[in-house]
């Protein structure tokens, strides 16, 4: 399958995503099919903090077009930022559009999470921390924090991985 990103909104979240595919894509020994567009980090925190979704709605389809001409099957936004108006987009988007938040959504619902809330509240000391932005996965890289993680971004990564290789 053919990915397109949308990146830029945030050039550390594009170079994860794109490190973190090449990566996974390689150890499955499946070519990895990308195009990468640029989406501009200004803009989008512009957009988000006035709320102003069908802009940045507008964005994404322009980019989404350019993607599609591109060969790509799919569009992944590689900003957890960039999700305030991600169902506005997946509903008119001419590309199926991996989403973050169901996946992370499904992680957080697992057993480890249920225990970690649990024990939070009966003990009042936190268990695990949520990753919330590629900008702490940089910082917390795979196996080296000294505290359970949840990388929402590495698993938005996992669920296009699992979907472009279906």
């Amino acid at each position: 399958m053919h990915i397109g990103l949308i990146g830029g909104i945030g050039p550390a979240a594009t170079d994860f995503y794109y490190r973190r595919l090449i990566a996974a894509f390689a150890a499955r020994a499946q070519p990895l099919e990308l195009t990468i567009v640029h989406a501009d980090t200004p803009t989008l925190l512009r957009h988000q903090a006035a709320d102003d979704r069908d802009a940045q709605v507008a964005i994404y389809m322009r980019l989404t077009k350019r993607l599609a001409a591109a060969g790509a099957e799919c569009v992944v936004v590689t900003s957890i930022a960039g999700h305030f108006c991600i169902a506005e987009f997946a509903a008119v988007s001419p590309l199926p559009v991996i989403n973050l938040l169901p996946v992370v959504d499904a992680a957080a619902e697992r057993a480890v999470f249920d225990a970690a809330v649990r024990e939070l509240f009966d003990e009042a000391h936190v268990e695990a921390i949520l990753l919330g932005g590629t900008d702490l996965a940089l910082v917390y890289r795979d196996g080296e924090a000294a505290f359970p993680v949840v990388d929402a971004a590495a698993l938005h990564v996992d669920a296009i991985v699992a979907r472009a290789c279906a």
